[in-house]
């Protein structure tokens, strides 16, 4: 009799559950390009962009290249300069301070 309850309540406990639903991957709107993040760099606030594992840093899209990564932009115009916003003001800067990978491209 006591086994009868216990699997009572256990079988209204589970029905009690919410069941968990599986959501479709979300549609992106015609003009964006998804974002590709990585797992410890957050994406730039402005702008589509792409993680580059090679560069490591995020590539905006648009012309000229910048990139980003830990809150600072980052761009090449006959050396380097960065920002903490992508419209500036640019402080010039040596490849020292410059992510690794990012570096190396331009050498």
């Amino acid at each position: 009799m006591i086994a009868v309850v216990r699997l009572s309540l256990l079988v209204g406990l589970l029905l009690s559950i919410p069941a968990c639903s599986l959501q479709p991957p979300q549609p992106v709107a015609s003009g964006q390009v998804p974002v590709k993040a990585h797992a410890h760099f957050a994406p730039p606030p402005d702008g589509p962009s792409h993680w580059d594992p090679q560069l490591q840093v995020y590539v905006l899209q648009g012309s000229p290249p910048l990139y980003y990564r830990q809150r600072t932009y980052y761009r090449w115009q006959q050396g380097w300069s960065w920002a903490t916003q992508a419209a500036g003001p640019w402080r010039a800067c040596g490849s020292d301070e410059i992510p690794a990978g990012l570096s190396r491209h331009y050498q």
